[in-house]
């Protein structure tokens, strides 16, 4: 109890008594209601429970209602701030292109691009049909939406935030407006302001006019601005003309105006032109714009070839196409927006190289040939590429005879087997895997394989596989060095069965070629070169060999920059693809098929220093290559048989008056005369002695002698070839069905080697003396020409486009 401060008198401590007692009892004489009623005159309406716990964190239906009105009037007002801010920019300055400058790696200037080619048109000049094909290529509501797009303004605004770039759903007013009066540079900043202006053109300018100038800003391609010279470089018609296919074919190129340029485009850009194509065309039909019977009449339009640019002649075209495609495939700039212009690009190439490579090619190819006499000598095309291999960088790149005149670039095309060269990422799968043959036995360059042309591999499944050596030239009991510098078929369809064909494919992506590449699949031909990879595909394999298993993809552009400011390039990633040891036991084992007197790349050492390689021929002898390296630098040449008029592939055999072709031939004279340019001056390297040396010359025989599938010849091959160039053997070459399979083992030989030949120069590692068969398959040149080959072959007549190859 406690006393009343003005009475005097004892209240009770509230602080002392349960609280229970202090409820009041409900009865008819209090007329009050019950604790949980609304009670009477005297009653108190019960308050609501405090919330605890979680629930203090959720919103109430008040709040929550506040907030979202707040949010909206905060959007309102924002949108609202932003339309009165963003002005629309003065459209002619912003649209109006200006010249890229391109540079060689030591800043001297390659050359200039980016002539602005442009005729704008009012609507009333173009085609109807024209018209519509771009509607149905762009946007096929545009006549009937407002400005913006809001979905598609989301989902591009997420891929940009995620940098995925950008994913279609503008309209066709946001593009104009991005033509016009933005840059193409994909940011969430861009993407606002192209919004807010987009909504102000809407208001201001007619659906008419805003397809007119979407039409005479959108790039084509061929550096034409504008559908009126699209219609003028790719039909030679006025946009007035268009017809139905060519308005479609235009509205294809808005896509993508280089990949899309059928005159140009690889295969694979041809078929998704065409592919493209066929979606305008439905989208026209389904719209009402084109009659179905129309559609079906519709053939796709005859494309006129690009008109020469004297800025782009030589190799300059070349240098400047491969360079614009690793900066759009990269997305570092968009196509519109590099012909825009205003771009500094240098390159890698040096140019001491570039010329020495164009030097060589000239002298030790076209100086040679007559095509006014010998027609077949026009269907030759080089194509070249050189590596640093421990950058990565391409130092000298040969595309053709010249851009204007031959539009499709020899170093990176992928349309031709790659032969025998493809040898060499077979034997990196073998060592790199402890590939193990039929009876047990680890795979070493000593391990001795039947060479017998024609002999079925053991170990596959199904139909055995039976490729023919060059010349149908059987070699018996022979090693793996051996079947190397000679390049023998039937010992590399069976290593490839001992190692497991898909390893072989994976260790060929893991050396860098792409996974894309056509025909690169694990089938029994995949050694023997079936896949069809680009010259400088097969530099970039290589220069992982010299490089220590250091995989870094080849690069050609060495800095970007706008108007002063640094454009950003993806960094050259490393990655260790193979062993040093497989690396170096593979260069070591290549080196064989130059210094071997018998080898199918002797013609290259006459370079005078250590040299890795190895040469191809494919079926027909549509392709002969030499890839080779030394410890400085990688360097990859190929010849391509190309019908001048159909564009067709044929056989090199009878270019420049051979009979025959051969990777050992040509590509191996134009590989040494660049080389001896390149390196001169520098001091000789050695390549680096595989761990363990394998300079023992012992043999490894199987435990146990296995029955071969044909009997193997314990002789000379059928016949014994001549001296000078006709004594090359051959670069290797057979038939590949694109579904054999293979199987086999090695065999013990049924007689004991003899010696490699007495000539053999001594290269440790490489074993001295080897097993070879009884009679020497090849016989050293007495003297080794300097210049043209007088005739002969390396390389084997196969049969089909679909077959592997060796060479």
């Amino acid at each position: 109890m406690s006393r009343n401060a003005q009475s005097g008198r004892r209240s009770p401590s509230l602080g002392l008594r349960p609280v229970k007692r202090f409820k009041r009892s409900t009865g008819p004489a209090g007329g009050a209601g019950t604790s949980g009623g609304s009670g009477g005159s005297g009653g108190k309406k019960s308050r609501r429970p405090k919330r605890t716990g979680w629930r203090r964190l959720i919103p109430t239906w008040r709040m929550t209602l506040l907030g979202f009105g707040s949010a909206l009037l905060l959007g309102i007002g924002l949108f609202a701030l932003g339309i009165a801010l963003v002005k629309v920019p003065d459209a002619h300055a912003a649209a109006t292109a200006q010249s890229n400058t391109w540079l060689y790696s030591d800043g001297s200037v390659l050359t200039r691009t980016g002539q602005t080619n442009r005729q704008n048109v009012t609507l009333d000049k173009v085609s109807p049909a024209a018209q519509h094909a771009a509607l149905a290529a762009e946007d096929r509501n545009f006549y009937n939406e407002g400005a913006v797009n809001v979905q598609g303004l989301a989902r591009a605004a997420i891929n940009t935030a995620k940098g995925q770039g950008t994913q279609g759903g503008s309209t066709i007013t946001q593009q104009y407006v991005k033509n016009t009066y933005l840059n193409q540079k994909q940011s969430i900043t861009r993407k606002v302001k192209e919004l807010f202006i987009a909504i102000k053109v809407d208001a201001t300018e007619s659906k008419d006019e805003i397809l007119s100038g979407y039409l005479n800003t959108s790039y084509y391609g061929r550096g034409a601005y504008g559908i009126q010279a699209a219609a003028q470089a790719y039909f030679g018609v006025d946009a007035s003309a268009l017809n139905a296919a060519q308005g479609a074919y235009l509205a294809t190129l808005l896509n993508a105006p280089s990949a899309y340029d059928v005159a140009t485009a690889t295969a694979a850009g041809k078929q998704n032109a065409v592919n493209r194509w066929n979606y305008v065309l439905d989208g026209m039909v389904k719209e009402g714009w084109l009659d179905a019977d129309e559609r079906a009449r519709t053939a796709f339009p005859e494309v006129r070839d690009p008109q020469p640019n004297p800025g782009l002649s030589g190799q300059a075209g070349y240098l400047v196409d491969a360079a614009t495609q690793y900066l759009t495939s990269t997305g570092v700039i968009s196509e519109t927006e590099l012909a825009k212009g205003g771009y500094t690009v240098k390159l890698s190439i040096d140019p001491a190289r570039q010329q020495a490579l164009q030097d060589s090619v000239q002298a030790q190819l076209h100086d040679t040939l007559n095509p006014d006499k010998r027609k077949k000598d026009a269907a030759a095309q080089a194509g070249a590429a050189s590596v640093d291999p421990k950058t990565g960088a391409i130092v000298a790149l040969y595309g053709g005879v010249d851009y204007v005149k031959h539009y499709v670039d020899n170093a990176t095309r992928r349309d031709y087997q790659a032969g025998s060269t493809f040898k060499a990422i077979a034997l990196a799968a073998a060592f790199e895997n402890d590939a193990k043959t039929q009876d047990g036995r680890t795979v070493t360059s000593r391990t001795v394989y039947d060479g017998t042309s024609g002999r079925k591999v053991r170990g596959g499944k199904g139909t055995p596989y039976a490729p023919p050596n060059e010349g149908d030239k059987s070699y018996g009991q022979i090693t793996l060095q051996q079947a190397t510098d000679w390049s023998v078929n039937s010992a590399f369809a069976q290593l490839a069965q001992d190692t497991g064909l898909q390893k072989v494919k994976d260790t060929a992506i893991a050396l860098g070629l792409p996974g894309n590449t056509p025909g690169l699949d694990p089938v029994p031909s995949i050694p023997l070169g079936a896949a069809t990879p680009s010259v400088l595909d097969m530099a970039g394999v290589y220069a992982t060999l010299d490089n220590g298993g250091k995989q870094i993809t080849p690069w050609l552009v060495q800095s970007v920059d706008r108007e002063g400011e640094n454009v950003a390039l993806p960094a050259h990633k490393t990655t260790q693809a193979i062993s040093e040891e497989t690396a170096d036991e593979v260069t070591s084992m290549l080196q064989g098929v130059v210094s071997d007197p018998g080898g199918t790349g002797w013609r290259a050492k006459a370079l005078g220093r250590p040299v890795a390689g190895k040469t191809g021929t494919t079926d027909d002898q549509k392709s002969v290559w030499f890839v080779g390296y030394t410890p400085e630098l990688v360097t990859s040449v190929a010849l391509f048989g190309q019908d001048p008029g159909t564009g067709a592939q044929v056989s090199l055999s009878g270019v420049g008056g051979i009979d025959g072709a051969a990777g050992g031939q040509y590509p191996a004279q134009i590989w040494t005369g660049y080389m001896k340019a390149a390196l001169k001056g520098q001091p000789v390297a050695d390549f680096p002695t595989p761990a363990g040396g394998d300079s023992s010359g012992a043999t490894d025989l199987p435990t146990a002698p296995s029955t071969p599938s044909g009997t193997p010849s314990t002789g000379a091959p059928t016949g014994a070839p001549s001296t000078g160039p006709t004594a090359t053997p051959g670069d290797g070459s057979g038939s590949t069905p694109s579904g054999g399979t293979d199987g086999g083992a090695t065999t013990a030989p049924t007689a004991p080697p003899t010696t490699q030949p007495t000539t053999q120069p001594t290269r440790p590692p490489r074993p001295t003396p080897k097993p070879t068969p009884t009679t020497e398959p090849t016989t050293a040149p007495t003297t080794q020409p300097t210049g043209q080959p007088t005739g002969g072959t390396d390389a084997l007549a196969g049969a089909g486009a679909s077959s592997g190859s060796g060479g």
